[in-house]
This record gives C-alpha cells, sequence and structure tokens, in this order.
C-alpha cells in the first residue's frame, strides 16, 4: 500500500499525526548536488505554519525545521533526505470530547471503519497538519526545476465564497500575493475576502473557495500518455489535499460552453519556437506539457469544524450533540496556497526526471 507516497522517481513520504511528537517526511531519489539550506525550507514552511494572521488557526507552531539526513553543507548527497517538524502546542484536552464521536464532514468515521481505531487528537493522520511535511519536500522539487528549467511557480487565492477575483491571471503582479493575509495579489479583492471571512469567523462559520495556480516556463515534453498524463497527476496531487473537492486545468467547465471552432488551439511560429495563439489547454495537449502557461484551478470546501452545535451520531449510533473546541481555520486556503505550490513542484519534478528515460 502506497496511500502515505507520493512520485515514482522523486519520492516523498510524510508521517506523523496532528498531535502527536513530530510530523516529517522522507525524501528519496533527489539527485546529489543539489544546493538547499534550512533557510529555504523554513521560509516555505512560514507561509503555511498556523497562528500566522487573525484569519488562521491560533495553534503557535513554530514549524522549525531539523534536517536529520541527506543534506551536508548546504547540498544533497542524494541520499535520503528526512526533514522533521516538531509539534510544540497541541491541546489534546480540546478533542477529548470526540473520542467517541463522528464530527460531520470529517475523517472519524471511516478512519474508525477502516482501522478499526484512530488518533481522534486534532484528526490524528487525517489532519490538514500532515501537508508540512509535502511543504518541506516542494522546496527542494522547486529547486530542482528552477535548476533545470527558467520556470516559474505561482498559485493564490482567487475565490473566497462568493468573493472572486475576475481579473485574468496575465494581468497580475504574483510579487503582491504575499502581500495580505488572504494571499490574493489583487488587493482591493483581497480586503473584500478577509471581510467575509472575520465574519464566518465571528459567526463561528467557515468558507470555501478556490486557489489558482500559474507555472510558466515549464519545458515542453512532461507527462506520458494514456493513464501517466500531466493533467492526471496534477489532478491526483491536488486531490489528495485535505478539504479539496474540485480541479480543473485551462478553459476547465468553462470550455464546454464553446464550440471547437472557438477552443482549439492553433499553432504558430514565435521567437522562441512553435507555440499556440491561445491557450484553453492550460499548457498540456495528450497529456504532455506543450510549452504554455500550465494553468489550473482547485476547490476546497469550507472547513468542517465549525464553533457551532451540530448534530451527529457516536460509536454507538446514538444521536449527540457536538460543539467543536479548540483552535481551528475559518477558511484554510490562505495557507494552502504553499501546499498547492508544493504538490504542483512534486509532481513536475518527478515528471522531469522520468522525461530523462524517454529518449536516447
Amino acid at each position: 500500500m502506497k496511500g502515505n507516497e507520493f512520485g515514482e522517481i522523486f519520492r516523498i513520504m510524510t508521517f506523523g499525526e496532528s498531535h502527536g511528537k513530530a510530523m516529517g517526511v522522507v525524501i528519496d531519489g533527489c539527485p546529489a548536488g543539489l544546493s538547499i539550506s534550512r533557510e529555504e525550507i523554513q521560509a516555505e514552511l512560514d507561509r503555511r505554519k498556523p497562528g500566522q494572521s487573525a484569519i488562521t488557526t491560533q495553534r503557535q507552531e513554530s514549524d522549525r525545521v531539523e534536517i536529520l539526513s541527506g543534506i551536508f553543507e548546504n547540498t544533497t548527497l542524494g541520499t535520503p533526505i528526512a526533514l522533521l517538524i516538531p509539534n510544540k502546542d497541541q491541546q489534546s484536552k480540546d478533542y477529548s470530547h470526540i473520542k467517541d464521536a463522528f464530527r460531520p464532514s470529517h475523517a472519524d468515521f471511516t478512519y474508525q471503519e477502516k482501522y478499526g481505531l484512530r488518533d481522534y487528537r486534532g484528526g490524528g493522520r487525517a489532519s490538514a497538519r500532515e501537508t508540512v511535511g509535502r511543504v518541506a519536500a516542494g522546496v527542494l522539487a522547486k529547486k530542482l526545476l528552477m535548476q533545470a528549467m527558467p520556470i516559474q511557480l505561482n498559485a493564490y487565492v482567487s475565490s473566497v465564497s462568493n468573493v472572486k477575483l475576475s481579473k485574468p491571471y496575465q494581468s497580475l503582479d504574483f510579487s503582491k500575493i504575499d502581500s495580505n493575509i488572504v494571499r490574493c495579489p489583487d488587493l482591493e479583492t483581497a480586503e473584500q475576502m478577509i471581510a467575509i471571512i472575520e465574519e464566518a469567523r465571528d459567526n463561528g462559520d467557515s468558507l470555501g473557495g478556490t486557489i489558482t495556480c500559474v507555472v510558466q516556463g515549464c519545458t515542453v515534453g512532461l507527462g506520458s500518455p494514456v493513464f501517466d498524463k500531466l493533467e492526471a497527476q496534477l489532478a491526483k496531487a491536488m486531490l489528495s489535499i485535505p478539504a479539496v473537492k474540485g480541479f480543473e486545468i485551462g478553459s476547465g467547465f468553462g470550455g464546454t460552453q464553446m464550440k471547437g471552432s472557438e477552443h482549439n488551439d492553433v499553432f504558430e511560429k514565435g521567437v522562441d519556437g512553435i507555440r499556440t495563439k491561445t491557450n484553453f489547454s492550460g499548457g498540456v495537449q495528450g497529456g504532455i506539457s506543450n510549452g504554455m502557461d500550465i494553468y489550473f484551478r482547485v476547490a476546497f470546501k469550507p472547513t468542517a469544524t465549525i464553533m457551532q452545535k451540530q448534530d451527529s451520531v457516536n460509536a454507538k449510533g446514538e444521536s449527540i450533540s457536538l460543539e467543536a473546541k479548540g483552535r481551528h481555520d475559518p477558511c484554510v486556503l490562505p495557507r494552502a496556497v504553499p501546499i498547492v505550490e508544493a504538490m504542483t513542484a512534486l509532481v513536475l519534478a518527478d515528471l522531469y526526471l522520468q522525461n530523462k528515460l524517454s529518449k536516447i
């Protein structure tokens, strides 16, 4: 079973539970000679960590990464890389009341049925805290890609509930993504998003939305025909992120309302080689990158834990009333931006290494 592993050549395995001693990741298949520092990894973890603003969970975790193996003098050795992120601010008592209860839209029931037991503290292995290892591994994947090609990879919050960023990504200044706590590069839209998140938080409720990811400068040829298409790999990666319920690439569902004569991406000779006049394909044709921008959207449901009373059942099947305790995100989107970027980098890095075997 590979439920805790991801990738074929550039492979990762994450470990740890939300309220255990630590979270972590083991990375195998990363080539030797890649320059990487602990500070670079820490910078991305700081973008994901809890307690970073008033609209995220107030759990205080420094998420200080420890490099256990595979990196010497800021350079990868080609051996397995182990990264450890200790848990420091667990408050497990906040979860004692749900020891035998099944919270609505959580993994409590399914984990109990599958394994016969579960770590109910903070969701255990099903907690989004698991993604801290993915983000750490994603830093190495990004460095590998940047060394191999002139790639730029940016994700940002493009909608929260009914507040949507209507501007096309080509008109956005990606340097402004981290200029506000919601990580939307359009400041006017960001203010509206923050306002409705604060309102939901004050009402003990939660909100969902979308994250858009744009990859520019990706080389032609990543991805394989049929089952390992680039968009299929991206979809699997995104749908593995907690709270993700949808994925669309290029024109996505909107393309269903167009005619073929409108949707076809016509080829032309550009100054830097063959390209397409339009890019409804989202940078992927036949499951293989075509050198155009890869862009896609990821849909996140509202956070399952809300600070309101809800009806449910316990392990005996008895009706109960639940009220959440603890510290939770009223909207996961701001902290999910680096997770989307990390999973994208992991997919592309793995496919880049696979591509080395595609021809002599």
